[in-house]
């Protein structure tokens, strides 16, 4: 069963919110951050605005900044997974997306963690795997150096970068697929536990990975939790199209969300799936008042708090609940599933999104007055797929 309404909506989290002076506010209680009850209260608050998921950031470096580090920022943060498998038994049907980081995790423990999560989390578990660039990362890795990947990255180095990831989500997904549905028989007469005809060795290589599988954990109850990759780009729209569930793009209005969703729709279909296969949500960061002007407020306080103008890789919208409403219409009738949006403010945002803006979207009938559906893949109305080594 598939969501019948227009919006899809899910909220970033990363510690006190994605300003960087979120942790200065009187909203914010930073001896909380690295307390179980802190990240179960956000889960739970976004749980009861019926939101589609959670994504929860992680990084291997003590900040989110490269250069010019100021001293307010938030230094640390928790693993992604284990918030999610903290979180997972005290609710019910949000889903609940952390990330890996292609460079520095392997896919064999990723796709065991992940899988893991779905069975505690009873199929809504996803994972988000991205890329890094930050030479903090490597060097506390201590594998290899860094490559450059901003403006002035060379082709190949970036081609690479995304090499990478196109390959580390298809080893996970492999490792999901390596036990059968039926793989497991348990039948204590005869002390077979599993079926061994129906565990494969997945048996990739590639210049990034040589894995021989299977895993040694049973296929998740999603069959698959759905992949969700951040793309900016082309080369982005490309590698979403191929290997993503839930492709996050950064449009800057509503004509360009357009033009992204009409890419990664046909990169898609280039990549020889079905364009239905990939839902494409915008990424916002998100400000809200209940004035527009109380909000340009707020955000210039926290912008002096930290010492420069809050910048983002997504459009940054500063305004009234229903303004934003409006603004997510827009952007949906030209052609997004819907919106991952990034709170600014953790403490006083996700609570405009979950019980001001949600409520916004039902009386327009563009957003979803319960839950439906179960799992993840259902929220968006993704099949269970198939596995790829069963017999016909």
């Amino acid at each position: 069963m598939s969501n019948d309404y227009p919006i899809h909506l899910a909220v970033a989290l990363d510690g006190a919110g994605w300003h960087p002076a979120a942790w200065r506010t009187p909203d914010a209680d930073p001896a909380r951050l690295f307390r179980p009850d802190y990240w179960v209260g956000l889960v739970q608050e976004a749980e009861r605005g019926l939101l589609d998921f959670v994504s929860i950031d992680d990084r291997f470096a003590a900040t989110r900044a490269v250069d010019g580090e100021a001293p307010d920022v938030v230094h640390g943060n928790l693993d992604s997974a284990l918030i999610a498998a903290r979180v997972a038994p005290v609710t019910d049907r949000i889903g609940l997306v952390p990330t890996a980081i292609a460079p520095h995790t392997e896919p064999f423990h990723i796709s065991k963690s992940i899988a893991t999560l779905d069975y505690v989390s009873t199929g809504r578990a996803g994972l988000r795997v991205r890329t890094s660039g930050d030479p903090r990362e490597f060097a506390n890795i201590g594998r290899r150096t860094a490559p450059v990947l901003d403006g002035s990255s060379s082709e190949a180095a970036v081609a690479e970068a995304f090499g990478e990831v196109g390959d580390y989500v298809e080893v996970v997904r492999r490792l999901w697929d390596s036990w059968e549905d039926d793989a497991e028989i348990r039948d204590t007469a005869t002390g077979r536990f599993v079926d061994r005809e129906r565990l494969h060795y997945i048996d990739f290589e590639s210049p990034n990975f040589s894995v021989r599988g299977p895993s040694i954990t049973p296929r998740p109850p999603q069959g698959q939790p759905p992949v969700v990759l951040l793309a900016h780009d082309e080369r982005g729209y490309a590698l979403a199209g191929a290997a993503a569930d839930l492709a996050l793009t950064t449009p800057r209005d509503s004509r360009h969300a357009a033009d992204i969703a009409t890419q990664v729709r046909q990169q898609t279909t280039a990549a020889g799936r079905e364009a239905s296969q990939v839902r494409v949500l915008a990424d916002l960061v998100v400000f809200l008042e209940a004035s527009t002007a109380a909000a340009t407020e707020r955000k210039n306080s926290l912008d002096d708090l930290a010492g420069a103008e809050f910048a983002s890789d997504a459009a940054v919208f500063v305004g009234t609940s229903e303004d934003l409403a409006d603004l997510l219409l827009e952007w949906s009738a030209a052609g997004l599933d819907g919106f991952r949006l990034r709170p600014g403010v953790l403490g006083r945002d996700l609570e405009r999104i979950t019980r001001e803006l949600v409520p916004s979207l039902q009386r327009r009938t563009a957003f979803r007055p319960r839950y439906t559906t179960t799992t993840l893949r259902e929220h968006f109305g993704l099949p269970r797929p198939a596995n790829r080594y069963a017999a016909a």
